[in-house]
């Protein structure tokens, strides 16, 4: 597959956007961070965090979509939109906020109302789920404003004992 442009998409206060340098280096910093615990961090070294972010961009090239940055007043401030790397079955909602001072605003919400609405709308995507870890009561709540289920017996991974929130489609 060929590299598809991200869309620019627009709610009431962000422009949810394609990545920039500076993006990468926002989210390495943030990931470098005790924050980041629900991503597999912090991850101290900067370099794996650039590659992470590489990892999420690579997704336009692989899927022909991926997640888009939150930019608010012409700054990244986070993340938001499907996510379906190779070893999951099915793809994600996943959102983050990179700025603790920008939480707890209803941000990750409009943006991923945003990506949700346009991954089902313009991709034709025939399910979201939500991978949440049990503790991330940010995220499991945000998940439920948005109308997902928790999809008790779901077994995503073995390994991880991580909550399955589905946001419509097949179960």
């Amino acid at each position: 597959m060929s590299a598809v442009a991200p869309p620019t998409l627009r709610t009431a206060r962000l422009t949810l956007r394609a990545p920039t340098v500076a993006d990468s280096h926002t989210f390495a910093a943030f990931l470098a961070t005790d924050r980041a615990a629900h991503l597999g961090g912090p991850v101290p070294d900067p370099t794996a965090g650039h590659r992470a972010f590489g990892h999420a961009m690579g997704l336009w090239t692989l899927r022909g979509y991926g997640p888009l940055v939150m930019d608010l007043d012409g700054t990244g401030i986070g993340m938001a939109g499907p996510w379906f790397p190779v070893m999951f079955d099915e793809p994600e909602l996943a959102w983050t906020i990179w700025d603790p001072a920008r939480e707890g605003h209803g941000l990750a919400f409009e943006a991923a109302s945003a990506t949700r609405d346009w991954a089902r709308d313009a991709l034709r995507l025939p399910s979201l789920v939500s991978y949440i870890a049990p503790g991330n009561d940010r995220s499991i709540r945000l998940a439920e404003r948005l109308g997902a289920t928790l999809e008790p017996d779901d077994d995503f991974d073995p390994e991880e004992d991580d909550l399955v929130y589905r946001h419509w489609g097949p179960a």
